[in-house]
């Protein structure tokens, strides 16, 4: 078999095939798709459409509102949630909650920490040395008890403000809005 030419940017790399160790060979590529979209420059993008730039408004106004309301249990909501999750569900590996929270396990583990070094969370392993398991301690159950009548109320101004029968209208779209975009 004679050398094989990648094509690159700024330049060509001819490799002979006895160099390489074909058992050994990882291509990471990546998948360019046709925009449908026509690109014209003079137009101008109206951003109240947008719906990266009003989910993200959103998310940070009711971050804000939780984050302040359960404040007096000593957690912030990203915590609570955390928390909430593993004191519903019990113990599961860090990539299970990592799925559950739609967040990337590197930084799940770099969230997890402070909970871990609070006595709110606990690490241990499976049978399979490679499966971290994360699970709550009796510690992190009484915080969630404690806290829940503080994320109680943030949960009913954000149903005061929009309305009783919307909140569950709103987490099916934004469910099924996820899942649509992860499927792509």
């Amino acid at each position: 078999m004679g050398p094989i030419l990648f094509r690159g940017d700024n330049s060509d790399i001819k490799i002979s095939v006895r160099e390489l160790d074909i058992k050994h060979i990882r291509a990471y590529t990546h998948i360019m798709m046709k925009s449908p979209v026509v690109h014209n420059p003079s137009q101008k993008p109206d951003i109240k459409l947008c719906a990266n730039a009003n989910l993200r408004q959103a998310t940070r106004i009711i971050s804000q509102l939780y984050d302040a309301t359960l404040k007096p249990a000593g957690i912030k909501a990203t915590q609570f949630t955390m928390l909430a999750v593993l004191a519903k569900r019990g113990e599961m590996p860090l990539t299970k909650l990592a799925e559950l929270l739609v967040v990337d396990r590197t930084t799940l583990t770099r969230n997890l920490q402070p909970l871990i070094k609070k006595g709110w969370l606990k690490i241990g392993r499976e049978v399979d040395e490679r499966v971290r398991l994360i699970s709550i301690t009796k510690e992190g159950e009484g915080l969630v008890s404690d806290a829940t009548p503080y994320w109680q109320h943030a949960q009913e101004i954000v149903q005061s403000s929009i309305g009783t029968e919307k909140v569950p209208e709103l987490i099916s779209d934004l469910n099924a809005l996820v899942k649509k975009v992860q499927e792509r």
